[in-house]
C-alpha cells in the first residue's frame, strides 16, 4: 500500500458513489460507543456546522447516488439545520431527486417530534435508521439508553405519517445480562413495528470506553462467544422466517429495501466521507479524517486540507479487501465480475485458501461464486481475514 497525504486530487473523474456526512453530537454518550462524538454543546455544534458546510463547499466533484447522515445523533440538530445541510449536499453532489437519503436518529421522544419528520420528508430524506438497540427495559438501562419501547413505536408512526416509510431499526445482541428469551422479546417487538430493514450487531467492547473498564473489572458479566453465536442464530432464524433477506452479515431487508448506501461500501464502490473522523474511498485511495474536533474545525476555518491518514490500495491489499467486502454479502464474490474489474481469477489466486476454508465448511465455492456458508457467517471476520492476509 502506498501512503499518501492528500486525496483531494484522487476524486478527479470519479463518476458516482455515496456521500456520508458525520454529525458527532449526542444528547448523551452511550457507554459502549467509540465513534467520534461528544455531548451536545450548542456553541461547539454551531462551530462544527460551519466547518462542515465549508468542507462540503470545497469537496471533490463526486456525483452521488446516495446520501447518509450519521453520527453521533443527527437529530440532535434542529430539523431546519438538517434540511439545509441536505439541500447543500444535494446541490453540491448532484444527488438525484429520488435518491436514497438516510438519516440516523435517536428515538428519544424530544428528538422525534412530528415537526422533525415533516422537515426531513420535505428536505428529501427517504429513509430513517433508528438506534433502537433493545426493546427490553433492563437492557436499555444497561446500554445507557434513555428511550423506551413506546418511544420507538411513536417515532415509527410519526415517520410514516410524514411519508417516510423506509424505516430501519438497529439492534444490539450479547448485551450484559441478555438471555435468549429477552433477545427474542426484542426481535418480536421489532418485527411488530413492521420495519423495512433491521440491522443486528453483536456488542463489541471498544478500548477506552466505560464498557472496556467494566469488562476489565468484571469479565464474567459479559456474554461468551458460544452464547453470542446462539443469539445471532436466533436473529437470523426469526428475521428470515418473517420474510427478511439476510443480505449482509449484520443486515436484513424486506424485498427491495436493502440499504443502497451501505451496499456501495460492500461492493468496494467510491464514497466520500465528510466531517470529523469520516472515511473516504475514491479511485482506489482510502482516507480517514482526524478524530480531533479542534484540529478538524481549525483546518477548515483556515481553508486548509483536513488532516488525516490516507493510502492507495494496490496489488494484494486491494484484491484482499475487495474479496473481504464481497464475502460479507449474500451474493459473495462474483468470479466473473471480480476478474473483469481486477484482472484476477479468484479461484486461481486464492486456490489454497479456498480449499482450506471449503474443507472447514465455512465457504461455498462454485465456478461462478464464492460465498460464506451459514457456519462461515458466524466466524466471518476470521474467514475474511484469510483473504486480506
Amino acid at each position: 500500500m502506498r501512503r499518501i497525504t492528500d486525496l483531494s486530487g484522487e476524486a478527479a473523474g470519479v463518476a458516482a458513489g455515496g456521500v456520508y456526512v458525520h454529525l458527532p453530537f449526542c444528547p448523551y454518550v452511550c457507554p459502549y460507543c467509540d465513534f467520534a462524538k461528544w455531548p451536545l454543546q450548542r456553541s461547539r455544534a454551531q462551530r462544527y456546522l460551519r466547518a462542515l458546510e465549508a468542507e462540503i463547499a470545497a469537496a471533490p466533484p463526486l456525483q452521488a447516488r446516495t446520501l447518509f447522515l450519521g453520527g453521533g445523533t443527527p437529530n440532535t440538530y434542529a430539523p431546519a439545520t438538517i434540511a439545509a445541510l441536505v439541500a447543500q449536499a444535494r446541490e453540491r453532489f448532484g444527488l438525484p431527486a429520488a435518491a436514497e437519503a438516510t438519516v440516523e436518529m435517536n428515538p428519544d421522544p424530544g428528538l422525534c417530534t412530528p415537526e422533525v419528520f415533516a422537515a426531513y420528508a420535505h428536505a428529501g430524506i427517504t429513509r430513517v435508521s433508528l438506534g433502537v438497540q433493545s426493546l427490553v427495559p433492563e437492557e436499555l438501562a444497561v446500554l445507557g439508553r434513555r428511550h423506551c419501547a413506546g418511544d420507538v413505536t411513536v417515532a415509527v408512526e410519526r415517520a410514516r405519517r410524514a411519508g417516510i416509510g423506509n424505516i430501519s431499526v438497529d439492534l444490539i445482541f450479547a448485551v450484559p445480562g441478555q438471555t435468549v428469551a429477552s433477545w427474542r422479546r426484542t426481535l418480536e417487538a421489532a418485527l411488530a413495528l413492521e420495519p423495512a430493514h433491521v440491522s443486528t450487531y453483536g456488542l463489541t467492547i471498544e478500548e477506552n470506553t466505560p464498557y472496556a473498564a467494566w469488562q476489565a473489572r468484571r469479565p464474567g458479566d459479559f456474554i461468551g462467544s458460544d452464547a453470542e453465536a446462539e443469539l445471532y442464530a436466533l436473529g437470523i432464524d426469526m428475521l428470515e422466517a418473517a420474510g427478511f433477506e439476510h443480505y449482509e452479515i449484520s443486515n436484513f431487508a424486506r424485498p427491495g429495501a436493502r440499504c443502497a448506501h451501505n451496499e456501495n461500501y460492500w461492493r468496494n464502490g467510491n464514497y466520500l466521507g465528510l466531517g470529523v473522523g469520516a472515511a473516504s474511498y475514491l479511485a482506489g485511495c482510502r482516507a480517514v479524517h482526524t478524530r480531533d474536533f479542534e484540529t478538524y474545525c481549525t483546518a477548515l476555518e483556515r481553508s486548509a486540507a483536513v488532516p488525516g491518514d490516507g493510502e492507495r490500495l494496490e496489488g494484494a491489499a486491494q484484491l484482499g479487501e475487495a474479496a473481504m467486502l464481497a464475502l460479507r454479502t449474500s451474493e459473495g464474490v462474483d468470479v466473473a465480475a471480480f476478474k473483469q474489474r481486477y484482472g484476477v481469477n479468484v479461484l486461481h489466486r486464492y486456490a489454497a485458501v479456498l480449499t482450506d476454508l471449503r474443507a472447514a465448511g465455512t465457504l461455498d465455492v462454485t465456478p461462478s461464486h464464492v460465498r460464506l456458508t451459514r457456519r462461515g457467517r458466524f466466524i466471518a471476520n476470521d474467514v475474511c481475514q484469510a483473504f486480506v492476509a
